[in-house]
């Protein structure tokens, strides 16, 4: 006999499914008001987030039929969207990336989306996005693979007030862990100003991780030039640490500055930061460079990390040099 009030259940859960299809517009045509179907453009953005991934990783990422995918990226390439080169270890294997071009339409796709996703949000208030999202992350955890649980966490775009907290937040937790002076807050507080005052949309971001309501990490991707990039201000709360936060906030940043054309992300940092330096080394940045110098009070060694996006590329060798009363050029990252 079926199950009392699972036709009921049925009916609801596809009912949500045609609503929440329509309201997301994924079945206009074009897809973003683009020359992209909703699949060409996922896998688009997965090429933009991967590191030269083979197809059969695309494939098995979003759960498609090979020779479809295969369709695909014949037609990306026909249009000057990827490239292909065999791997190293092995020959038969062709690696994946995306070209200038397909880049930029990556760029594009994200910025209609996150366009799209904004006017949505845009008329229902604090409470109800938190409730919004809060939702979505207990639909991704009940039908999401048991064997990975995730803790409800969201990276989102910085909102009114948010500013002044990544402002504090350096400023309370550098000094009452590491005895720094104001300087630190100072300092933040003119990376801050900077970013608000310049912000290239096309070629940066600055996310806040949230949790239960309470910010509980941040990060900023910046323009240093036209080819390198640079990750600044990460931080995440200590009740918040252990879950991942600062390992998403650094993927983020990579992720985001390879849709936007950068060959590298360079950040300074500190000896003594043990658990950034090691969010960092997972992440695949490399130490180049460091200096001395007691701009924050106490002697500290600060540290130059290059992470290159394309190309073999590689790093340079350290250089050790004694610094003075004055930060190092790449800023508090």
């Amino acid at each position: 006999m079926p199950e009392p009030g699972l036709d009921q259940r049925i009916a609801a859960v596809r009912q949500f499914n045609r609503f929440y299809t329509q309201r997301i517009g994924v079945l206009r045509n074009p897809f973003l008001q683009s020359p992209f179907s909703l699949t060409d453009a996922r896998v688009l953005f997965e090429l933009g987030r991967r590191d030269k991934p083979a197809a059969s990783d695309i494939a098995r990422s979003l759960d498609l039929d090979p020779g479809y995918l295969s369709r695909i990226l014949r037609g990306f390439a026909k249009r000057g969207l990827i490239g292909r080169q065999s791997s190293a270890s092995d020959g038969r294997r062709s690696l994946l990336s995306l070209t200038g071009s397909g880049r930029k339409a990556v760029a594009l796709l994200d910025a209609r989306s996150q366009a799209d996703v904004a006017a949505i949000l845009k008329n229902l208030g604090e409470a109800g996005e938190r409730r919004l999202v809060e939702a979505m992350q207990a639909i991704e955890g009940l039908l999401g693979a048991k064997t990975e649980p995730k803790v409800p966490y969201v990276l989102r775009p910085p909102a009114a007030g948010d500013m002044g907290w990544v402002v504090a937040r350096h400023g309370v937790w550098y000094g009452r862990d590491y005895g720094w002076n104001e300087r630190i807050e100072g300092l933040t507080a003119e990376i801050v100003a900077d970013f608000v005052a310049n912000y290239d949309a096309t070629r940066e971001r600055c996310w806040v991780a949230e949790r239960e309501g309470e910010n509980v990490g941040c990060v900023f991707l910046v323009k240093k030039s036209e080819r390198v990039a640079q990750l600044r201000l990460l931080l995440v709360e200590p009740q918040a640490r252990g879950l991942g936060i600062g390992a998403r906030l650094v993927a983020e940043c990579a992720r985001f500055a390879r849709q936007a054309g950068y060959r590298k992300i360079v950040l300074w940092t500190h000896s003594i930061l043990t658990a950034a330096r090691h969010v960092y080394q997972q992440a695949g940045y490399r130490l180049v460079a460091t200096d001395t110098h007691d701009t924050f009070g106490p002697m500290l060694t600060g540290e130059i990390w290059e992470l290159p996006l394309s190309g073999s590329g590689g790093t340079k060798p350290i250089k050790r040099s004694r610094g003075a009363a004055r930060a190092p050029t790449p800023a508090a990252s």
